[in-house]
Order: structure tokens, then C-alpha cells, then sequence
């Protein structure tokens, strides 16, 4: 009896531990000033945002060596300050794909819209830093007066990423976004990167996607290169 009163007290203390764990946070698109935009999917009518982030097209890995466009006509966004968003998959362009780009960029603004700059969302592998830098510089140097440019991060290479690499990148682009998901979930274990980010030499932002757990490590709060968030908008599931 005595050993059943014991487990039983064990028994009671674990479930008592379990129902006191809070539940994980999950990010609300509209706490955020900030938000990534696919076609197809709007941001909801309490949606206070002032950023945003629209793709624009794709440079697909298979095929010619082009922009492949995917929103139809040009966005019209008073009062919002909009990025133009190209995903890569491949970097050996030519001049018709940065021309391309560069005419939708300035398609844009003449639409009155006012435009921040340009960002380039590459997976780039965490050895690859390096090359991927000169790329850019090339890039940045094409790009008119005025015109920021912005990059996607990889959570590993943001904090393993060969410093060299990383004082390249800073020399050359405005800000970087760390990716801190795959699909609809966040990637766990992120807090862990974080804690390798301390000297990270670039300003940056942390994306998150709607509805994905988030509790904010703590030495965010106190990074210098810390710029906020942005909220990857999700389609509903149908």
C-alpha cells in the first residue's frame, strides 16, 4: 500500500508539472508591423502592417535563365513600404533576367508605391557564404541610387557562417532576414542558433510563419544589428 500511495503521489506530481507548462506561443500576423506576401494569399482586414515584403517572381533552377514572373499586373500600395521580392534558385543570370527585374522595380515606384529595395530569397549553403557575397556585390552594383538590398538567411549559416563571408555580406547588402521555418512549422531548436548570433555583423530581422510557435530568445532584445520582424502570411488550408 505504501508503495502504491507513493507512485500514485509521483503520478500526481507529474500531471500537476504538465498542467502548469504553458502553452507555446503562436504568432498573430496582426501584432506585427511587418509581413511576407505570396500571390494568392492577402493579409487579414485587421492586418496593420506598414512593410511588406511581395514576390515578384522566380530565377527556377531548371529551363532558361529568366525571371519568371508570378503576380499579375503591378501592386498599388499607398502608405505601405513594399520590397520587391525575386526567389533564386540558381545565380548564373544574364542581363535579360537583371533587366527584368530591374524594370519591375522601377514599374513600382512609377505606380507611386514607395519601394525600399530589392531582396533576393536564396537558400545559400553555410560553406557557400562567400560566393554567394560576390554574386551580390555584382548585383548591388546594377542596382539604382537609393535602392536597398535585402537578403534571406539561413538560421545555420547565420550563426556557423564563415566570418569572412559574413564581413563580405556586410559590405554589401542592407539587411537580412533570418528564416526561422520550414513549410508551416518553425524549426525547432532555434533559440540555439541565436545564441551563436552574438557577434553577427549585419542588420537583420527574423521571419516567422503565421500560426508557428515563437518565444522571442532573450538576447534579441539587447542585439544592435536587431531590426524586428517579419510574418510569412500563410493560404488557408483547405
Amino acid at each position: 500500500m505504501r508503495r502504491i500511495g507513493a507512485l500514485s503521489l509521483l503520478v500526481a506530481a507529474f500531471l500537476t508539472g504538465c498542467e502548469q507548462a504553458p502553452p507555446a506561443p503562436r504568432v498573430k500576423a496582426a501584432s506585427f508591423d511587418a509581413v511576407y506576401v505570396w500571390p494568392g494569399v492577402r493579409p487579414a482586414p485587421e492586418s496593420t502592417a506598414t512593410t511588406v515584403y511581395l514576390l515578384d517572381g522566380e530565377v527556377r533552377r531548371s529551363g532558361a535563365v529568366r525571371l519568371e514572373r508570378l503576380r499579375m499586373g503591378v501592386p498599388r500600395l499607398p502608405g505601405k513600404t513594399l520590397w520587391l521580392v525575386v526567389r533564386a534558385e540558381r545565380l548564373d543570370w544574364n542581363a535579360a533576367t537583371y533587366a527584368a527585374i530591374l524594370a519591375d522595380l522601377a514599374r513600382w515606384q512609377a505606380a507611386g508605391n514607395t519601394v525600399a529595395g530589392l531582396q533576393i530569397d536564396f537558400d545559400a549553403a553555410t560553406r557557400g557564404i562567400e560566393g554567394y557575397a560576390h554574386f551580390l556585390q555584382d548585383l548591388r552594383a546594377r542596382l539604382p541610387e537609393g535602392t536597398q538590398l535585402s537578403i534571406t538567411g539561413l538560421m545555420d549559416w547565420s550563426a556557423r557562417g564563415d566570418p569572412r563571408g559574413l564581413a563580405a555580406l556586410s559590405r554589401t547588402v542592407d539587411e537580412v532576414v533570418v528564416q526561422t521555418y520550414q513549410g508551416r512549422t518553425t524549426i525547432p531548436g532555434y533559440a540555439a542558433y541565436f545564441a551563436r548570433m552574438q557577434d553577427f555583423p549585419i542588420p537583420f530581422r527574423v521571419a516567422l510563419v503565421e500560426g508557428g510557435e515563437w518565444t522571442a530568445p532573450a538576447m534579441l532584445r539587447k542585439h544592435p544589428k536587431f531590426r524586428g520582424y517579419v510574418v510569412f502570411l500563410l493560404a488557408p488550408q483547405r
